[in-house]
């Protein structure tokens, strides 16, 4: 007898004032209704749209995402006091239950999504794996995303955060070779883009010579360049930003073409790699880059 297998529904509309109570108030009384007030001239709103259409398909049948065109739908946006967009509003037992005013990244959207019940096994287990990590105990991390691969095999997040323990640990060779596994998409995305520029540095790092010795020679001749942009590049491996930042930017200053611009793109590099966790020093970096440039 053959198997068959029964294709999920997944929940994405548009929705109106005539049939936002029964597609959103009653709908949400069996499971989450998330709802976007959003503007089709808006580019961070089409953003948001592809981003939870994606999320509602790759959750389907879990949760209901549904859009609410406020030019053509100029009643709801005033009975919700819709100020800008996009606005995202959640549902729950024929309540508005949860608000967000303005774009949302994938891991927010994701978090929010895990809020109301909505996530995967397997991302639990890379929560869980990197507090481990955080704190020191890498191995069982790595087990732990182990687990989370077979629990889950096309969590492709499950080996991006392998590939960020194996940079952390210095396994550049597995690292790079996990990252080259990666789908074209998942390298692409913003944080594949991270990761790729983490492995650049870490690789960088790992041919220089040793900090004492590139001080050593700083210390006997400051416009020696390659010593100076190996210091920066070890400084970054060491998480010490702002040394090397300093560094980079007097290479770029002093002689801007050194290996055909290398300092700036280094520069810009450590920009796209702090910009999620640091963005007060990326944009810092933006300036000083756009004032010399000036």
């Amino acid at each position: 007898m053959g198997i068959f297998h029964v294709s999920k529904e997944i929940f994405v509309f548009e929705t109106n004032h005539k049939n936002f109570d029964q597609a959103v108030l009653l709908n949400s009384h069996k499971i989450p209704v998330f709802v976007e007030f959003m503007g089709v001239w808006s580019g961070p709103c089409m953003v948001m749209d592809n981003l939870f259409s994606g999320l509602a398909k790759e959750f389907a049948e879990q949760f209901i995402f549904a859009k609410v065109d406020i030019d053509e739908q100029s009643e709801l946006g005033k009975a919700y006091n819709i100020e800008s967009v996009p606005t995202l509003m959640v549902f729950k037992d024929g309540k508005l239950v949860r608000t967000e005013v303005g774009e949302l990244t994938e891991n927010e959207a994701r978090n929010i999504l895990k809020d109301f019940g909505v996530f995967h096994e397997a991302d639990l287990m890379r929560e869980q794996a990197r507090e481990k990590h955080l704190a020191g105990d890498t191995p069982a991390a790595i087990l732990q995303l182990t687990e989370a691969i077979k629990a889950d095999p096309s969590n492709i997040r499950v080996a991006m955060d392998m590939v960020q323990i194996f940079i952390d640990i210095g396994e550049l060779e597995q690292a790079n070779g996990l990252y080259a596994r990666l789908p074209k998409s998942s390298r692409d995305s913003e944080e594949g883009k991270i990761l790729n520029g983490q492995l650049t540095l870490a690789t960088y790092a790992a041919k220089a010579d040793s900090v004492e010795i590139l001080q050593s020679r700083l210390a006997t001749n400051p416009n020696d360049f390659d010593a100076r942009f190996d210091l920066a590049i070890r400084q970054i491996a060491l998480y010490q930003y702002n040394e090397a930042i300093d560094n980079l930017f007097y290479i770029h200053k002093e002689e801007s073409e050194y290996k055909e611009g290398a300092a700036k793109e280094m520069l810009i590099t450590i920009r796209n790699v702090l910009a999620p966790a640091n963005n007060e020093l990326a944009q810092e970096i933006r300036r000083k880059l756009a004032n010399l440039a000036s």
